[in-house]
């Protein structure tokens, strides 16, 4: 049987059908669900503040061709080391003359592409991980768990490091090098959810109709996990494009002349005194992108917390 009345009928209204309180259909279910996290996230001023900083990063990365106003890299010796507003320099420029803005602006894209590529990567690993060693348990919990503690037992930086010591610097190897840290704590958060969900009824029922510990696995098990993920994500961003800065910072990142917002201050820390807007104006670009990822994970966390759901 097909779903009927997937759209709103004729003479009611987007709104009234989607805070309608039957659906009538899958897709009206779902778009009601949706409907209504999306006016939890505007309720919430300081999570939809987090949301709008993190649109403007993506807004940012995608027209930085038409938002930048100089190439990132043109070098102008004679306009080295200029204070914000300065002949038609936003932001100033660096110690060779660059434009910093436009250097911020092509920089959100190195960020974003670190962003993306880690969370594409980190907890799809880290949610295999933790729902097989959740539902198998036995000498396969043991082991991937004690695996999953070694990693927990450095500090990311420092293992960033490592991975990235034994790789060779580089924009990839970064990348590599923070996923490859970044993976425990799904794994536990997914392991936790697993073990109070595997003995449940309905899982039982779907191993009695043949399913495989696969299928089981990722068909029933990871969709109850996704809502934590996300969260964790979310929250984890901050300190990924601060772990992503570190090694940029340390030349172990993006390699000049990217625009990377680490390599900037590093480049910057030398002028700090007295030219403060080359390292500082980066560094704002930081702490507003991680600030925004932090309120949109508590404002997530809120809204995805079934605890806190409509009765």
């Amino acid at each position: 049987m097909t779903d009927i009345n997937t759209t709103p009928e004729k003479g009611q209204g987007l709104r009234q059908w989607l805070n309608a309180e039957v659906p009538t259909s899958r897709f009206h279910a779902r778009m009601a669900q949706l409907y209504q996290g999306w006016q939890k996230l505007y309720a919430n001023k300081l999570a939809f503040l987090g949301f709008l900083i993190i649109v403007g990063l993506v807004i940012m990365a995608a027209f930085a061709p038409l938002l930048a106003t100089y190439e990132p890299n043109a070098q102008d010796l004679a306009k080295r080391l200029l204070p914000p507003g300065t002949e038609g320099h936003l932001l100033g420029t660096d110690e060779l003359g660059r434009d910093i803005w436009s250097r911020l602006v092509y920089g959100s894209r190195i960020t974003l592409f670190i962003v993306a590529l880690v969370a594409f990567t980190a907890p799809v690993f880290g949610l295999l991980v933790g729902t097989v060693a959740g539902y198998l348990g036995g000498w396969v919990d043991e082991v991937l768990m004690r695996l999953t503690d070694i990693f927990l037992a450095f500090p990311r930086l420092v293992l960033a490091l490592a991975f990235v010591a034994a790789l060779g610097a580089g924009i990839e190897n970064a990348i590599l090098a923070i996923s490859l840290t970044a993976w425990p704590p799904y794994a536990r958060i997914a392991r936790a959810e697993t073990l109070t969900i595997r003995n449940s009824d309905f899982i039982s029922a779907v191993r009695l109709q043949g399913a495989g510990t696969l299928h089981i696995i990722m068909g029933h098990i990871w969709p109850l996990c996704i809502s934590s993920i996300i969260v964790r994500v979310t929250l984890d961003m901050a300190g990924i494009i601060l772990t992503a800065a570190g090694l940029g910072f340390l030349g172990l990142g993006a390699q000049p002349p990217s625009p990377e917002w680490g390599a900037m201050i590093s480049a910057g820390r030398r002028f700090f005194l007295d030219q403060w807007w080359v390292a500082a104006m980066p560094g704002l670009a930081i702490f507003t992108v991680s600030l925004g990822f932090n309120l949109l994970g508590d404002g997530l966390r809120d809204i995805l917390d079934p605890k806190k759901s409509r009765s």
